[in-house]
């Protein structure tokens, strides 16, 4: 159950607007009847941003909630919506175990539990549950299969190769932060800085750059862990399959026949530099 409120609320905005139980943060729920109405009426490139910035001002998030995302991926906009409500499995991240995963595992998780599709990634790390630390989760978590296994992989991130740029006689060594997710209706407190850790400590990163999706985030887990904000990306134009909920990105397809542009809220661009890196030098991705 998607905890929001059943009113919807005022805004400058003909999509449903509701907001999370118990906190400031609102879901713009975009049906595509509406958005189709909208579009031909009004120029929607820079709606999205722009909402989220006139709630930004008002000091709150808004989740940009698209027909197509909730159709394709039901039980991961739930996990995302109730993590934000506070209502999750909280396991502290000193419990697990920080390793290199294989492919098909980093991507069966990340298909299963990241609202976006699953990319390739050169580096693939994932927090384990070791069996003895079970009891920290409640009784209906675990499957019968999942309950009889030795560990229980709850998070994972994946990384880029380098990106590497002479500097003083050096390469300046940049990677970007491909993918992390937490396991559905879980939150491993930590997880992420544990596992930036663990492929930090393994690389020696000069920095690491991700992006904040803006129909999603502000940014500001990442500010928490030291990375800084260093710019932001227009909204990017995607062509929809309303039929099967499928989004393909302007240059992989050549005929657009019955799809539907859409645009996004755009990106906020963050980068960590580590200890003995310039803080002048940021590399362009």
């Amino acid at each position: 159950m998607i905890p929001v409120s059943n009113q919807s609320l005022p805004g400058p905005t003909p999509f449903a607007l509701s907001q999370i139980t118990g906190t400031q943060t609102l879901v713009h729920q975009i049906d595509l009847a509406t958005y189709e109405q909208f579009r031909q009426a009004n120029d929607p490139q820079f709606f999205f941003r722009n909402l989220t910035e006139h709630f930004r001002q008002q000091g709150r998030l808004v989740i940009h909630l698209w027909d197509d995302v909730a159709r394709a991926k039901p039980d991961v906009v739930t996990s995302r919506l109730r993590a934000l409500a506070g209502d999750s499995v909280r396991v502290p991240a000193r419990l697990t175990k920080a390793r290199r995963i294989d492919k098909p595992t980093a991507m069966v998780f990340l298909d299963q539990n990241h609202l976006q599709v699953a990319m390739a990634s050169k580096y693939k790390y994932g927090l384990w549950l070791p069996k003895r630390y079970f009891r920290v989760l409640p009784p209906d978590f675990l499957d019968p299969q999942t309950a009889i296994a030795d560990e229980l992989l709850v998070a994972v991130a994946t990384f880029s190769q380098p990106r590497t740029i002479p500097r003083d006689g050096r390469p300046f060594r940049s990677y970007e932060l491909v993918r992390f997710a937490n396991r559905l209706n879980c939150t491993v407190v930590g997880g992420f800085d544990k596992l930036l850790k663990a492929f930090a400590t393994e690389h020696h990163p000069d920095d690491v750059m991700t992006y904040a999706d803006r129909d999603w985030s502000d940014g500001r887990s990442y500010e928490r862990l030291g990375f800084e904000r260093i710019g932001e990306t227009d909204p990017q134009l995607f062509w929809l399959d309303p039929q099967t909920n499928v989004r393909h990105y302007p240059h992989r397809i050549n005929d657009t026949t019955d799809l539907t542009p859409i645009w996004n809220a755009g990106s906020i661009k963050f980068v960590k530099r580590f200890v003995g890196a310039d803080p002048r030098v940021c590399p362009l991705h």
